[in-house]
């Protein structure tokens, strides 16, 4: 396991901890480097939406327990977010929170010379993705997956 993997394990835990605490639903932990500077992400959401005071809390409340448990031995920003309008789907949760709702899915490889695919999330598990898109269906191998997440329009 790497090291941004073991950091993000030890911190969905704390996050599944401290979402339960303030009836939060956790959504996921990423551990990134951007332009040189190390970032640990918290996404979480509630039901209806999640607001400014709610990431605030969060943000308090999984603060102090990094500073104890203290496993990130870089220096970092911890940023506490709404998942947004384009939402990631990663763990089973994220494909319950989406079924029956439109996703954009991107493959690493091509299927019938496209990459990327656009549909209703019809059934999840943890081997395959169905959707359906214009009275034709879709079925890809989790494997296959690159990126999922929901689709939005502007």
């Amino acid at each position: 396991m790497s090291k941004k993997d073991v950091i993000e394990e030890k911190a969905w835990s704390l996050l599944q901890r401290v979402a339960n605490e303030l009836d939060l639903i956790p959504v996921d932990a990423e551990y990134v480097k951007t332009a040189g500077e190390y970032n640990l992400l918290i996404y979480v959401d509630k039901e209806g939406g999640i607001g400014i005071d709610e990431c605030e809390a969060c943000s308090r409340a999984i603060d102090p327990l990094l500073d104890e448990e203290d496993f990130i031995p870089d220096a970092y920003t911890l940023i506490v977010s709404s998942p947004g309008l384009g939402r990631v789907l990663k763990r089973p949760r994220d494909f319950e929170f989406a079924m029956g709702k439109e996703v954009e899915v991107k493959l690493y490889k091509a299927v019938d010379g496209e990459k990327e695919f656009t549909g209703i999330l019809k059934s999840a598990d943890g081997k395959t993705v169905k959707i359906e898109s214009d009275d034709k269906s879709y079925e890809f191998q989790r494997a296959e997956i690159s990126l999922i997440r929901l689709a939005f329009d502007f």
